[in-house]
C-alpha cells in the first residue's frame, strides 16, 4: 500500500480560541439554530453555555473517510489525533486545551419509524443508525445529544442489501459533545472493536 494514500482525515478545531472569526461563529450558530428546532429550551440553553464558556474550550472534532473504507481506517487516525493533541497539550497550544469534543455524525433512522409530527430527538437511541459506524461510541459518551434531519438536503438512501424490499431511512446529523476525559474510554472500545 502507497503510503502518500488517503482514506479519510481527522482533526481538531478549537471553536473557543477561534471565537469572534467567522467560520468558528457559523458553526456555532449552525448548531445552535438546528438545537432550537429540535431541542427543549433547557438543552439549547445548556449547549448555548457550553459553547460560550471560554474556561472550558470546545474543539470541534472533524473526522470522515471515503465510503467503503472499513470502519479499521478510523482507529489509527484517532490515535494519531489523540497523540497530537497530548503534544499540544505539553506545549500549551489551543487545540490541546479542550474540555469537550463537538461532533456531528451522519446517522439514519428508518422512514417508517417516524410520523410528521414527531421530533428527531423522540426517536429511541436503539434507532439510529451511524455512517461511521466507530461514531456511536462516541454517542454512548455524549453529555449532550441531538439529531436534526436533513432530509430535504440529502437523496434517500437505503438499509440492508439493496433489494426492493429495504427500509427507506431518512438521513439525520446527530450533534454530540462529548467530555474529552471520556477519550481514554472511547479510544478503548474503538481498539476492541477496530483492531485487526
Amino acid at each position: 500500500m502507497d503510503e502518500d494514500e488517503i482514506f479519510g482525515f481527522i482533526s481538531l478545531l478549537n471553536l473557543t480560541e477561534r471565537k469572534g472569526t467567522q467560520c468558528a461563529e457559523q458553526i456555532k450558530e449552525l448548531i445552535l439554530s438546528s438545537c432550537e428546532k429540535n431541542c427543549e429550551k433547557s438543552v439549547v440553553e445548556q449547549l448555548d453555555k457550553l459553547l460560550n464558556d471560554t474556561t472550558k474550550p470546545v474543539g470541534f472534532l472533524l473526522s470522515e473517510r471515503f465510503i467503503n473504507v472499513p470502519p479499521q481506517v478510523a482507529l489509527p487516525m484517532h490515535q494519531q489525533l489523540q497523540k497530537e493533541l497530548a503534544e499540544a497539550h505539553k506545549t500549551n497550544k489551543p487545540c490541546g486545551r479542550c474540555c469537550f469534543y463537538l461532533l456531528i455524525s451522519k446517522t439514519f433512522v428508518g422512514a417508517g419509524k417516524s410520523n410528521p409530527g414527531r421530533t428527531w430527538r423522540s426517536h429511541g437511541e436503539d434507532e439510529l443508525l451511524f455512517a461511521n459506524a466507530e461514531e456511536e461510541f462516541f454517542h454512548e459518551k455524549a453529555i449532550l445529544k441531538f439529531s436534526y434531519s436533513v432530509q430535504e438536503e440529502s437523496d434517500t438512501c437505503l438499509g440492508g442489501r439493496w433489494s426492493f424490499d429495504d427500509v427507506p431511512m431518512k438521513p439525520l446529523r446527530t450533534v454530540m459533545l462529548i467530555p474529552c476525559d471520556k477519550m481514554n474510554e472511547i479510544m478503548d472500545k474503538l481498539k476492541d472493536h477496530l483492531s485487526v
